[in-house]
């Protein structure tokens, strides 16, 4: 799959696509909708499919003090939009050129010009341009004029609700990782490259692989089950601490996997770690001896939550 700059002109295999605009941060069931029916209307026309996004996030750029809240990174989304059958995926970079666009000039300089876009599939709350000033009926305007077809979809309910990634920032906040799951169709997880740490838990038994956390949203901190992802493509189970470890002076926030029946050397390697169930909170213990206890039953928690998943 293509990465494409939504700031230049596309090559010219991908000019006239079907686009499904949206930030569509997580990839939730939501999101899934509107691709979906880009990538059907682009079957159906013989054109390519063309998945657009935003990074960062425009909240980052109106309010860069909000804390981290990211669900996926790029390179999350880009393998999640080829599993859905996207040919490319549109990186348009939000900073002041591009929160500046009037929701006309947008449309035209890049959807037009850019892409010579023949179709646009957006969620039906969608807004766009200079302080928010388009919507889909103004979208839909601009299309009829500028020569490019419409289609909306409207947001997927579950359990009384909207799926949304506010909601699934929520249900992580919650220490409720399966629940996030069922409305992002796959478990959340965090990808980075693993460091060097205290080698703490190698001392104790139990060796982690450390990620630093990033701009990925904070989910409620304490134990988990996991699965991991290596870089060769094996999924291994496992159990991590997210948080900032109470036992260790200085404070450092960390999401520290330990894989059963893995040896490896994984340190300057990227891994991706799913969070299956939250086992319990963040705790301090008297001594050493109280926490490998803890950590000897969190192994067993997690595999017997791991094998009813």
């Amino acid at each position: 799959m293509e990465r494409l700059d939504g700031g230049s002109a596309v090559p010219p295999e991908f000019r006239g696509g079907i686009v499904a605009l949206g930030n569509f941060d997580g990839f939730h069931l939501g999101h899934q909708a509107v691709v979906r029916r880009a990538i059907h209307w682009a079957k159906d026309r013989g054109r390519p499919a063309i998945v657009a996004t935003f990074d960062p996030h425009p909240v980052r750029h109106f309010r860069p003090d909000t804390p981290p809240f990211r669900l996926t990174t790029l390179d999350q989304r880009q393998r999640l939009f080829a599993q859905a059958g996207a040919d490319a995926m549109l990186v348009f970079h939000f900073d002041g050129a591009l929160a500046g666009l009037t929701a006309e000039a947008f449309a035209q300089d890049r959807l037009v010009d850019a892409i010579g876009v023949a179709g646009v599939v957006t969620g039906d709350d969608f807004t766009f341009g200079k302080a928010r000033g388009g919507n889909v009926s103004v979208l839909r305007d601009l299309g009829a004029r500028m020569g490019f077809g419409i289609e909306t979809v409207a947001p997927i309910v579950g359990e009384g609700e909207a799926v949304s990634s506010s909601r699934i920032r929520e249900l992580l906040q919650a220490g409720k990782p399966r629940e996030a799951a069922a409305l992002l169709t796959r478990p959340f997880a965090i990808e980075g490259m693993v460091e060097p740490g205290a080698k703490l838990g190698r001392e104790l038994g139990w060796p982690t692989a450390n990620l630093k956390l990033g701009s990925y949203l904070r989910p409620a901190y304490g134990i988990y089950a996991v699965r991991g992802r290596l870089p060769d493509g094996r999924m291994v189970d496992g159990v991590a601490n997210l948080g900032i470890r109470p036992m260790i002076d200085p404070p450092l926030e960390l999401l520290e996997p330990h894989f059963f029946d893995f040896s490896g050397d994984l340190y300057g390697q990227t891994i991706e770690v799913e969070l299956i169930e939250y086992l319990r909170p963040e705790a301090k213990f008297d001594d050493m001896d109280a926490l490998k206890a803890q950590i000897a039953r969190d192994c067993d928690d997690a595999k017997a939550a791991l094998a009813r998943n």
